[in-house]
C-alpha cells in the first residue's frame, strides 16, 4: 500500500471521526444515569434508560411534539414539491421574458437569514392571527426550502433530452400529460432526492417555531428539547436533553442510510448531460 493510499484512508477516517464524534457522545451521554452526566468515561458504565423515561414523561409533552414536528416537516415537503417541481420545470423548458432574472430572485431569496425575517413575520401571523398554528410554522419552512429544491430540480429537468417531450406530443399527448406520464417518472431520482432534504431542513427548523409559537401543546420537538428543565427548575437537565436528541436524530439518520443510493444518483445525476 503505497503512501498516497494511505494518506487518503487517514483523510476519510479523520473526516468520519470529526462528523460522527459529537451524535456518539451524545449517544453515550443520552445513557448515562443522571448522577454520571458529567463523567469523562467514553462507554456509560452502567447502561441507563432513565434519561429517555424522562423525556417521555407525561409532563414533559415530547411524545405530541414530535407528532407536530412530523406534521409541520411532511406538510412542507408535500407543499414544497408541488411548487417546486412546477417552478423548476417551467425554468427548465419554458421560454419567456426575465427568465433569468426570475432564477436569479429565487436564489437571492435563499441568502437571507432566518432571524432577519422573524419580526416581520411575527407581526404578519399576528395580524392574521395565525399565532401558535401549524400553518405558521409550514409557510417560512417552505419559503426556506423552496430556493434549494427549484434550483436542484431545474438542473435535474435541464439534463433531459427535450426529444421525450416532442416524442410524447408528437403521439397526442399535451405538453402536461408529457411531463406527467414521461418527464415526472424519469425524474424521480431529484424528486425524491429534494424530498429528503426539505423534509430535513423542516425536521430541524428552530428560529421560526420557536418565535411563532408559545402553546406548548403546538410546539416542534426542536422548541421542546430547548425548553427542557431540570427536577429543580435550576440545574441543567444535560441527559434528557442529548436522549430527545438522540430520539430526534436517529429517525433521519435511519432514512439517509436505506435511501443513500437515491440520494447520491439524485445529487449526481443534474451534473451529467
Amino acid at each position: 500500500m503505497n503512501t498516497r493510499v494511505v494518506l487518503r484512508y487517514a483523510g476519510l477516517a479523520a473526516i468520519l471521526v470529526y462528523c460522527l464524534a459529537p451524535f456518539y457522545w451524545m449517544l453515550a451521554s443520552a445513557f448515562r444515569r443522571p448522577s454520571d452526566q458529567f463523567s469523562l468515561s467514553p462507554i456509560p458504565n452502567p447502561v441507563s434508560a432513565t434519561n429517555f423515561t424522562a423525556v417521555f414523561g407525561t409532563d414533559v409533552g415530547f411524545g405530541r411534539a414530535l407528532l407536530n414536528s412530523l406534521v409541520v416537516a411532511g406538510i412542507a415537503t408535500v407543499l414544497t414539491l408541488l411548487v417546486g417541481v412546477s417552478a423548476a420545470y417551467a425554468l427548465a423548458r419554458l421560454r419567456f421574458r426575465f427568465k433569468n432574472a426570475v432564477a436569479a430572485l429565487i436564489i437571492a431569496t435563499s441568502m437571507f437569514p432566518g432571524i432577519s425575517l422573524v419580526v416581520p413575520l411575527l407581526k404578519l401571523f399576528t395580524d392574521i392571527n395565525w399565532i401558535n398554528t401549524y400553518q405558521a410554522m409550514i409557510v417560512p419552512s417552505m419559503s426556506f426550502a423552496l430556493p434549494l429544491a427549484v434550483w436542484n430540480l431545474n438542473a435535474f429537468f435541464r439534463q433531459m433530452p427535450g426529444e421525450l417531450e416532442e416524442a410524447a406530443m408528437i403521439d397526442g399527448c399535451t405538453r402536461l400529460q408529457a411531463f406527467r406520464r414521461i418527464i415526472l417518472p424519469l425524474a424521480a431520482p431529484g424528486v425524491f432526492t429534494t424530498a429528503i432534504i426539505t423534509f430535513i431542513t423542516a425536521w430541524n427548523e428552530f428560529i421560526i417555531a420557536l418565535s411563532m409559537v408559545n402553546d406548548k401543546s403546538m410546539q416542534t420537538a426542536t422548541v421542546a428539547i430547548s425548553r427542557f428543565t431540570g427536577a429543580y427548575g435550576f440545574d441543567q437537565p444535560f441527559g434528557t436533553q442529548m436522549a430527545a436528541g438522540v430520539v430526534v436524530t436517529v429517525p433521519l439518520v435511519i432514512l439517509v442510510l436505506v435511501f443513500q443510493r437515491r440520494i447520491i444518483a439524485g445529487l449526481t445525476a443534474g451534473g451529467v448531460k
